[in-house]
Order: C-alpha cells, then structure tokens, then sequence
C-alpha cells in the first residue's frame, strides 16, 4: 500500500451523513489515501491506535482577523493549531489601514504551518477618505494586484453600504466590478448589519452574498432565503438562531466563524470555542462540526480539504470525547502539531517587520485647552448630539442631551458625560474630532488607544481632563496599544508597538497585558459584553448607528456627520482641526 501512516479504529467523521463510522485511516505524504472499515496493514507505515477516539477534519475559519488578536502570523499560527484551527482566511484590513499594500505583503510574507488563505481588503479605509483618514488605500491598482496571487480567493468584508447599494461609481463598486470581472467565481464577503427587505436586495444585487455580523433570529430565515451565506460569529450564537438553523435544516448554508479574537481569549481557544458554544444553543454536535470544517471549504472552494476522504490534504484532529470537543492530538498535512499534556513551544523564528513599523504614531500632545469646548451661544443650556453605547454588542445610538454652557464653556465633565477625541495619527493633517458619550464611565478616569477600527487613528475618552490627557501621552510614549487611566494614574497598558495594533511579545504576555486592561476598564465602570471590542468600534463607520472618525461624529448609515451643538442652540468652536 506504501503509506506512511495508518490511523486505526478511530470513530471517523462521515461529512455526507454527518455521522460517525469506526474505520481504518491511511495517509500517504500530506493527504488522505484509503478510508475503510476492513483492516489496513502497511508495515512500513506508522502506526496510530485511536481506539475510542473520534477523528474530524481540521477546522477552517473563513472569516477573521489576525489583527483582532493583537498578534503576528507566524505566533498565531502556532498559537490556533493546538486548538485544531488548520485554515483560515485572514482579513487583514487592519494592517492595510495602517500600511496599504505594503503591510499587507508583509503580512502575506509570513512563514507559518497553518494554511493561511486572504481576502483582498476591500474597505481600506472603510467609508471614503473625506469621511476617514487612513495610513493606507487599497484602490483599484492594488486590487488588481492582488487578484492575480493564488493566495487571495475572496473579497473580504464590503461594509459601505450607501457606496455598494446606491453609487455605482464608489470606490468599493469599482472594487466589485473589478473582481467580477477578473474573478467572476470568486466569493464576495459583506458586512450587513441591520440592513433587510428591499435595502438588502440593493446591497446583494452587487454581487456580494455573505454575512457575518450580528444575526437576529427573525430576520435569519429571510436573509438565508434572499441569498446570503450567514457566518455566526460568537455574538450570533445563541439558542434561537441557533434553532432557526435546526428547525429548517440550513446546515449547507451558514458555517461558523471567529471574526474576531481577543488576545486574551486567544489563551482559552479560538473556534473551537465557538463550536462548543454552538453545541450548548442547541445545534447538533455532527453539524456543527460539518459547519466547521466542509461547509465553510465549499463556501471558499477549497475543494482539496473539509472532509476525511483520499486525496483530501490530512489536517485532522483526534477528539477523546464529543461531549466537550476534548482534543487529544492536532495534524496539520499529516504531521503532528499538537498532543495534549505537550507545553506550547514559542516559534523560533518570527516575522522581521520594518523599524519603521515600530515608529507610526505621529500625533503631537493634547494640551489642556484642547478639550475645553466653546460653544458662542446666549443660552445656559444647549442641546448636544451624545453617543450611547450599548451593553451587548458595537452598536450604539444617538441621544439628545441639554448640557450646561458656563461663561461659555460646555460643561460636560459636570454631566456624567465621556468626553471622545479621535486624532489623526498617520502625519497627514493633524484632524481632532470631539464627541460626547451617555455615562461611559462610573469612576474618574480615561481610556486610549489606537487599536480602533478601522482607521486605527488615536481615540481617547475620559470623563476627567487630567486623566485624558495622562492616558494620551502614556499611549504615545508606548507608540501604540490600550492605556487605561484612574484619577490620573496609569493602571493598564497594552504595548502594540508594530503600528499601534500588533505585538510580537509570548501571547501569553500579550493576553496577560490585555485582560489587565479589560479589567481596569470594568474597574472604571464601562459595561459591555466585549470592552475591548465595544471601545475599539466607536471609531467605527460602517456600525450602526453613530460613531466617530477624525473627521466628526457620524451618521453610519446616511454617512453625514452630526453637529456636537445643535446649530440652531450655539456654535462650538472646538474644530476637528
């Protein structure tokens, strides 16, 4: 038979019935030879004995980001196998954002045993530059590029809907035509949040025909039965929508996904998390593994891997029970990566990026009176356009709110209000945007950063001047990462040195630094489900409903940008300049 390794009397994963067999596994070089129940003798292969074990395909993730866990490809890709991740498909617009198609090459240049498959980025930056300033574009000529490297085998996440849906001559409609046109097979992933009936139809009539973000269960059977492909991040798996999946059998049409990771929840698990998560709403075990391994290779058409069956490359994982997804061993094209009981081993070797990666911070100082707000107004109070966040999920809402004006200055320290400042970072016009949020905060204190998407420019927000400004100056002295402040003082940092969003520290450090931060942040009274997420997206401008950019605060949907002070109550003088 000449194989090299034999797999016997393993509970083997049958992807057509979504079933278990006990059968006998050969493998020759990196994939799948000979499945069968009858016994295998090679005497020259290795031989495995997985008695009361079950063997599944490897699991593929195909939407999500590196970035999301502050960490570089090469530490991730050791970091995810062990948790029986064998693909992904990485969405790095995160670097794209700070460094355009120079860091995404740098990324792609990465050396890893995890098979890492791209999307091109197709929202850098994710609105327009009159709406935004990034490091970097992803434009036409990059795009082009990039669609002529095997590598890249998908759009990644269309998110301005006003440009897709109604201006066909929006930067991200050429995008589309332009791969429709080079690649009209290939997938096109979208980002639709809160957007149904006729809007919908708009949006999918580019082209587009995935989503992954937040997943309402009365709205799920309608979208899947418009088009959409569904993508349940862990937000989106609960027991209901889980149930709309069960109870109409649309197993062929969702898979699960991360979409995004936390440092910190890097060190528990990555979709593996999400598949017992799935399994606890209520989805089936046998689907959910289907919905994590051949559902989403179909959506990709990664046709050689999701199931076990000759000529399938070898990634596979032995599971000691279903019943808790306990992994006992991890193979990535045959090879073992991962036993159980083995201490992780730190790559030898890691990504070399530029020095200037190191140096991409370029904003100068907040100073005291950049945070008094002038408003030229006869009234005692004037009405304010305010942020509020909510305590599950990104979204947020825009309230009303009558803020006092003494010897006209907006008193908004006195208000329960967060004062929210995003600084242009990149060195190209030194923008500074102010915006109020609705009691962010219970305790004195501050929160900066620049890992804010999309941008990724400085966000800052206290509800006390001297702590906002404590945190901006920490931050720009670490070039980059979470600082969290209290009365003052300095309480967390997270270092992200390599363009204010990545790190190349142990990941163990890394999520150290991170759970400290998202600690002193629950600390400081800032309630939400996922803190670091939920602060990071404020500068996000394609999630509902209000956010803000360098250029201002921003209707989302509409893309038109709020004034703080209602005109008609007064004149704020504080500029985004």
């Amino acid at each position: 038979m000449n194989a090299d390794v034999i797999i016997k009397n393993a509970w083997v994963f049958q992807t057509p019935t979504r079933s278990f067999v006990k059968q006998n596994v050969a493998i020759k070089g990196n994939k799948f030879y000979y499945i069968s129940a009858a016994d295998i003798d090679d005497l020259s292969a290795k031989t495995i004995e997985a008695e009361n074990q079950y063997l599944i395909p490897g699991l593929i993730d195909i939407h999500m980001h590196i970035e999301s866990s502050m960490t570089t490809p090469t530490i991730f890709s050791e970091t995810v196998l062990r948790y029986g991740v064998t693909t992904i498909v990485a969405d790095a617009h995160e670097m794209a954002n700070v460094f355009g198609l120079e860091g995404l090459k740098e990324f792609m240049a990465a050396k890893t045993t995890l098979d890492i498959f791209h999307a091109i980025p197709s929202s850098v930056p994710s609105t327009t530059p009159e709406l935004e300033t990034t490091g970097g574009i992803i434009g036409l000529p990059e795009v082009e590029q990039l669609l002529q490297d095997p590598r890249v085998i998908c759009l990644g996440e269309a998110m301005n809907f006003k440009g897709i849906a109604y201006e066909p001559d929006s930067l991200i409609a050429q995008i589309i035509d332009l791969c429709k046109g080079m690649r009209p097979t290939m997938p096109m992933e979208g980002h639709i949040p809160k957007i149904y009936d006729r809007e919908l139809a708009d949006f999918l009539y580019s082209g587009i025909s995935s989503d992954h973000t937040h997943q309402f269960p009365e709205h799920l059977l309608d979208k899947i039965q418009a088009g959409l492909f569904i993508q349940f991040q862990n937000k989106s798996i609960t027991p209901e929508n889980m149930a709309v999946i069960r109870d109409n059998n649309l197993y062929d049409f969702a898979c699960l996904i991360t979409d995004d990771v936390m440092a910190d929840d890097l060190l528990q698990g990555h979709l593996n998390e999400n598949l017992k998560k799935a399994v606890s709403a209520g989805l089936p075990i046998e689907q959910a593994i289907y919905m994590t391994t051949y559902t989403p290779a179909r959506r990709m058409s990664l046709l050689d891997r999701g199931m076990i069956a000759p000529g399938r490359v070898a990634d596979f994982i032995l599971l000691d029970n279903l019943e808790d997804f306990s992994i006992a061993q991890v193979y990535k094209d045959g090879q073992k990566v991962f036993e159980k009981g083995e201490p992780f081993v730190y790559p030898q070797v890691i990504e070399e990026f530029p020095q200037a990666y190191q140096q991409s911070v370029k904003c100068r100082l907040l100073t005291a009176d950049d945070l008094v707000l002038k408003v030229e107004t006869d009234k005692v109070q004037v009405r304010c356009n305010v942020i509020q966040k909510q305590v599950i999920g990104t979204f947020t809402e825009r309230v009303t709110k009558e803020i006092a004006v003494v010897e006209g200055i907006l008193q908004t320290e006195s208000e329960n209000l967060g004062h929210l400042l995003v600084m242009e970072r990149y060195g190209k016009n030194g923008n500074i945007a102010h915006a109020l949020m609705e009691q962010p905060l219970k305790h004195k204190g501050a929160i900066a950063t620049t890992w804010a998407h999309d941008h990724h420019n400085l966000m800052v927000m206290g509800n006390d001047s001297t702590s906002i400004l404590v945190a901006q100056q920490a931050l720009l002295a670490l070039q980059g990462g979470y600082v969290v402040v209290h009365d003052g003082k300095v309480v967390a940092t997270c270092p992200l040195p390599i363009g204010g969003i990545l790190s190349q520290a142990p990941v163990e450090e890394l999520g150290a630094d991170l759970q400290q931060v998202r600690l002193a942040m629950q600390q400081l009274g800032y309630e939400n489900m996922n803190e670091i997420m939920s602060f990071s997206t404020l500068s996000l401008p394609v999630s509902p409903a209000i956010k803000v950019t360098d250029k201002g605060m921003m209707d989302t949907k509409s893309q038109t940008f709020y004034p703080l002070v209602f005109p008609e109550d007064g004149v704020l003088h504080a500029t985004t300049h």
